[in-house]
């Protein structure tokens, strides 16, 4: 089975461009950009929560129940 892909990682100057590009969209407000980026945060981990409850435990092999853990101690 081939190894998980690395995460995407952007340089600093995409990140400058992304962020941006947010505040533009949001009308040149930071806090408003901000505050969309918040919802839309939120809307994702909201999704990857259903998707997990999806997958199988044997499909994952125990890995989703060790991240969920971890997200549970970190917010805990």
């Amino acid at each position: 089975m081939p190894a998980a892909p690395e995460p995407a990682t952007l340089a600093e100057g995409d990140l400058d461009l992304a962020a941006d590009q947010a505040i533009a969209a949001c009308g040149s407000d930071p806090r408003e950009a901000v505050k969309a980026l918040l919802v839309a945060n939120d809307f994702l981990e909201r999704q990857l929560d259903e998707l997990r409850a999806k997958v199988s435990t044997g499909y994952a092999r125990g890995l989703l129940r060790a991240a969920r853990e971890h997200k549970d101690e970190a917010n805990g």
